[in-house]
């Protein structure tokens, strides 16, 4: 078998074909095991909409700015870059356009109430964050370069032609300007766009440094040891603004190594030294069993658990914007 993404040596996190997350829990699930979660679903109805208020971004902010556009999408507008995490406008997290996840929250910018994004981070392959047709319309108005551990500009190249496009594996460093970078971070997680390339393209999250401040974005990830998290925090340095998913965490058998829950998300928020975070990967698309209010209640249980201000871990409502 031949990895149609990425082709080189083996190293701590990919042995020749397929990566994997050194140390971690498996991530793999039988079909077994699929179908035992599948036709024992106890999942809670979420409502078909709910409604929301979009909000028109600054063109440029000096400081640092954070408005959350739904799922993962976050607009970061920091020391006047504009930046995108996993840009999905589309209305489902799917191949195809008539049938998966839908979204019941419209996003919190309309894509036209944009202002001109500089860069775009893609955390993996999976629908529900590396979004074509979003990502096309970007590079048509735009042109911002993206960002993306390695395999995943295989496949932007391929349905992109003509983008811009950095690819790294974790812990590779790329300069935006002069006095602002992105780094690469590991991930507990897993990567697939066709049933047939399982763990073929690298996965990640972020870290992005600028002269207003710095921010984590996780992408898509579960606890496990919680060892690359204190390591994200040792080599790069405590940060001023964590984005760290809440949801999509039940039932725990099937998803704890791939998705964490609000108390593993205050976890991680400590971890990496965080001076405040924001929750994210929630209450946008139905893509695992817990209401879809549950995470914002969890998330409160675990921070008083933690003895930790409220304030400081603020739940991600399509147009919340955060200031830092």
């Amino acid at each position: 078998m031949r990895n149609p993404y990425w082709q080189g040596p083996a190293t701590s996190n990919f042995d020749g074909l397929r990566f994997f997350n050194p140390g971690e829990p498996e991530t793999d699930r039988s079909l077994r095991q699929l179908l035992r979660w599948q036709f024992g679903r106890k999942a809670v109805k979420w409502p078909r909409q709910v409604a929301v208020t979009p909000v028109m971004p600054a063109r440029h902010v000096a400081g640092l700015r954070v408005t959350v556009v739904g799922h993962v999408t976050t607009l970061v507008q920091a020391a006047g870059l504009n930046i995108l995490t996993d840009p999905v406008w589309s209305d489902r997290a799917s191949p195809v356009r008539f049938a998966g996840p839908k979204r019941v929250t419209a996003p919190g910018i309309r894509f036209h109430d944009l202002p001109r994004i500089d860069a775009v981070l893609v955390s993996h392959n999976h629908y529900d964050h590396l979004d074509v047709a979003t990502l096309k319309r970007l590079h048509e108005r735009d042109a911002p370069l993206m960002v993306t551990p390695l395999g995943n500009d295989t496949i932007l190249r391929k349905h992109i032609p003509g983008v811009r496009v950095a690819a790294g594996d974790w812990w590779s460093r790329f300069d935006l300007t002069p006095e602002a970078e992105v780094h690469i971070v590991p991930a507990n997680h897993w990567s697939s766009r066709t049933g047939r390339d399982r763990r073929m393209a690298l996965w990640g999250g972020f870290v992005l440094r600028t002269p207003a401040g710095s921010v984590y974005f996780a992408g898509d990830t579960g606890y496990g040891s919680g060892a690359a998290f204190r390591a994200i925090g040792e080599r790069l340095g405590a940060c001023d603004l964590g984005l760290i998913p809440i949801g999509a965490y039940d039932p725990r058998w099937f998803m704890s190594a791939q998705h964490c829950d609000p108390d593993e998300a205050v976890r991680i928020m400590l971890d990496i030294g965080a001076r405040k975070a924001v929750g994210i990967h929630w209450g946008t698309f139905a893509l695992t069993d817990e209401a879809r209010d549950e995470p914002p209640q969890l998330l409160r249980a675990a921070l008083a658990s933690h003895g930790i201000d409220p304030a400081r871990f603020e739940v991600g409502h399509p147009g919340t914007v955060v200031d830092s």
